[in-house]
C-alpha cells in the first residue's frame, strides 16, 4: 500500500475526484471522429465575445507582471453593477473557489454541512475533503426540500448549501422560500446560496438576493462568469456576504488567485449586455428545441431554470450516452447523482441541438 494515501486526511484517503465531461479532443482521439458536439458541461455555446477578446489582447503586452491581487478594477464593476460594497465581494478560481473557501474558512471535522440530494457533487467532495459530516437531505420531485432541511440543522451544523436553481436538475426555488430559510436558520449557520445560473432565470421569478446579506449576515451568494458569461475556461466567479463575512474568505484566499486575463476579461463581459441578450435568446429558442424533440421521442424532463435540462430515459441511460458518444455527441451521465435514468445535455446551439436530437432518435431506436 502507497504510504503516502495513510499519510493523507481520513477524509482525502476515501475521496472520489469530480469527473468533468468528457474532452472534445479526447472523443476524438479514440475514435477517429471528424466532429464531436459536446453538450455535457454546461458551457456556453456562443463562443467567446468580441468585447472579451479585444479586452484579453489588450493585456497580453502585461503578462510578466502579477495580476492586481485585489482585484480592485472587477470589484469597483460588480459593486457598480449590483450596487453593493466592494468589500462584501471575494473573488474566486470560479466560483467554485469561493465554495472552498468557506468551507475552510468555517467547517472543522467535529461540524456538520447540510446540503439536498442530487445537488452539486462539489458539496460531498468539499465536505469530506475537511472531515466534516455530510447530512443528504432526500430532494422533493428533485429538488430541495427546504423544510426538511432546516430540520437536518443541529448544533454542529456550519454550513448549508443551497443552490438554485441547482445542477444537475434545473429545479428552481422560489425567492419567498429561500428567504424565509435564510432568515429560520440559527445564527451559528452559513447559508451558502449557489446561484451559478441565476442569468438563465426567468426575470419573473428570479431571486434578487444580493442585498439580503445586510439583513442576513451569516448569507453569501456565490456566482460565476463561467455560464451565461462564456468564460468557463479562464474560472473566474465571486461570492457577496457582509463585509466580516468577506473579510474572513480574503484571509484564507490565496495571493493572485484571480489571473490577469480572467481579470479582463470578466470586467469585459460585465459590460456586454449584447452577448448576454443573445446568450440567453439562443438558450430559451434551445430549450424549446429540445424540450419538443424529448416530447416527440415520449420522454419526460425535469423542468429546467439553467441552461441544461435533464431527460429521463426510463432505462439505464449509460449505454444510450456510451452509444452517443460513438456518434460524436458528448452529453453527461448523472448516475453519481442518483439518477441513473437520467442523462444531463447542455443547451447548444440550434444544429448542435438538432444533431444531438438526430443521433438521440436513431440509438433509442436501436435500444
Amino acid at each position: 500500500m502507497n504510504k503516502f494515501l495513510e499519510l493523507a486526511l481520513a477524509g482525502v484517503q476515501q475521496l472520489v475526484p469530480y469527473v468533468p465531461g468528457k474532452p472534445v479532443e479526447e472523443l476524438q482521439r479514440e475514435l477517429g471522429l471528424s466532429e464531436v458536439i459536446k453538450l455535457a458541461s454546461n458551457e456556453n455555446p456562443l463562443g467567446t465575445g468580441a468585447k472579451v477578446t479585444a479586452a484579453i489582447q489588450a493585456t497580453l503586452p502585461e503578462l510578466t507582471r502579477y495580476p492586481d491581487g485585489s482585484g480592485f478594477s472587477l470589484k469597483t464593476a460588480l459593486s457598480q453593477k449590483w450596487g453593493i460594497a466592494p468589500e462584501q465581494i471575494t473573488l474566486g478560481n470560479g466560483s467554485s473557489e469561493i465554495l472552498e473557501l468557506v468551507m475552510r474558512t468555517f467547517v472543522a471535522p467535529e461540524h456538520d454541512v447540510v446540503f439536498s440530494q442530487h445537488a452539486f457533487a462539489l458539496y460531498p467532495i468539499l465536505t469530506q475533503a475537511v472531515g466534516a459530516q455530510a447530512r443528504v437531505v432526500p430532494a422533493r420531485e428533485f429538488g430541495h426540500d427546504l423544510a426538511a432541511m432546516l430540520a437536518a440543522v443541529t448544533e454542529k451544523t456550519r454550513v448549508v448549501f443551497i443552490a438554485n436553481p441547482n445542477n444537475p436538475t434545473g429545479t428552481l426555488l422560489g425567492p419567498q422560500d429561500v428567504e424565509n430559510f435564510i432568515a429560520a436558520l440559527p445564527v451559528h449557520v452559513l447559508c451558502v446560496l449557489d446561484e451559478a445560473y441565476y442569468e438563465f432565470v426567468d426575470p419573473a421569478v428570479r431571486t434578487e438576493s444580493l442585498h439580503w446579506p445586510q439583513r442576513y449576515p451569516n448569507l453569501i451568494i456565490t456566482r460565476t462568469f463561467s455560464k451565461a458569461y462564456g468564460l468557463a475556461g479562464m474560472r473566474i466567479g465571486y461570492g457577496i456576504s457582509s463585509v466580516d463575512v468577506a473579510d474572513l474568505l480574503n484571509r484564507v484566499r490565496q495571493p493572485f488567485n484571480s489571473n490577469m486575463l480572467a481579470l479582463a476579461a470578466a470586467e469585459a463581459a460585465l459590460g456586454d449586455a449584447a452577448y448576454l441578450e443573445e446568450t440567453l435568446a439562443v438558450n430559451n429558442a434551445g430549450m424549446l428545441q429540445l424540450t419538443k424533440a424529448f416530447q416527440a421521442l415520449g420522454l419526460a424532463w425535469i423542468p429546467s431554470s439553467g441552461n441544461f435540462v435533464s431527460v429521463d430515459l426510463k432505462q439505464n441511460a449509460l449505454p444510450i450516452y456510451e452509444a452517443l458518444l460513438s456518434k460524436g455527441v458528448i452529453v453527461r451521465p448523472v448516475a453519481n447523482y442518483e439518477m441513473p435514468s437520467h442523462l444531463r445535455v447542455s443547451i447548444g446551439t440550434e444544429r448542435e441541438n438538432q444533431l444531438f436530437i438526430a443521433a438521440l432518435r436513431e440509438v433509442l431506436g436501436n435500444v
